[in-house]
Order: structure tokens, then C-alpha cells, then sequence
């Protein structure tokens, strides 16, 4: 009477990941492909954040290790801090006190949301406040 049609049955089912069931199958699917999307963004974009923070702050005009200095000076007021590099092996989080024990410096507000007190970094603005320091401090010996 009638025939079974080409798609009922012939073919044989497809594997399944270990856990799928066949009404999932489509949906974790889906999720992989999703998944590796935005593995693959974060990557990117951590690839490309730190060239782009160095080149906004003063590379190659200032060394990283400049920039590290600057960075410190205006986070915490003081024009005396700088990177300690190489950083020392018994340093925060592996042990010893963490960077900002005992400043006093710090304008920022705390409380549950803290707020820095510092206006924020313009582009190559680093640069800038280096080159009145070194002005300063040759201008006044």
C-alpha cells in the first residue's frame, strides 16, 4: 500500500557525545560552536589589550619600566614610589605585604565602592607628567 520513504529509518543514527541524548544533540551543538566563539574573542582581545594600554601610555617613548614608575606616582600622589623590578620572589600574592602597606599617600575615597581620587589617564599623558619631572628635577640642581 505504501512505501516507506528515503528519509524514515535508512540512515543510521549519528554518535552522540557521551551525555548527549538525540533531543539535546542540536542545542549542544550550538553551544560548542558559541563557546569556542568566544573563546577565541577573548584570546583576541587579550592579545591586543596590552599593546594598545602601552602605546596609550606612553610606549615607545617611555620603557615599560617607566611606565610602570609613572603609573605608581600618580595612583598613589607620592613622587618618590617606583616599580620594583625584578619583583621580588616572596611578594604579594605568594607572600610579604601587598604594594600599598603603609602609603598614606593615596587621595581615593574607600568604602564599598571605592573611588580613585587620581583624574584619569589621557593618551600619552604619561609622557607629559615624565618629561616635567625630569624638568623639575634638572631645572632645580
Amino acid at each position: 500500500m505504501s512505501t516507506p520513504s528515503s528519509e524514515s529509518g535508512s540512515a543510521p543514527p549519528e554518535e552522540l557525545p557521551l551525555g548527549t541524548t538525540p533531543p539535546f544533540a542540536r542545542m549542544h551543538r550550538w553551544l560548542k560552536r558559541g563557546i569556542m566563539i568566544c573563546l577565541v574573542a577573548l584570546v583576541v582581545e587579550g592579545a591586543f589589550t596590552v599593546p594598545a594600554l602601552a602605546l596609550w601610555y606612553g610606549w615607545p617613548t617611555l620603557s615599560l619600566q617607566e611606565i610602570c614608575d609613572e603609573m605608581i606616582k600618580v595612583r598613589y600622589d607620592d613622587d618618590t614610589l617606583e616599580c620594583q623590578y625584578p619583583a621580588d620572589f616572596n611578594a604579594p600574592p605568594l607572600g610579604g605585604q601587598a604594594e600599598a602597606a603603609g602609603q598614606t599617600t593615596a587621595r581615593d575615597e574607600w568604602g564599598v565602592q571605592p573611588k580613585p581620587g587620581w583624574d584619569h589617564i589621557g593618551f600619552r599623558e604619561l609622557v607629559h607628567r615624565h618629561n616635567e619631572r625630569i624638568a623639575r628635577e634638572g631645572g632645580g640642581g
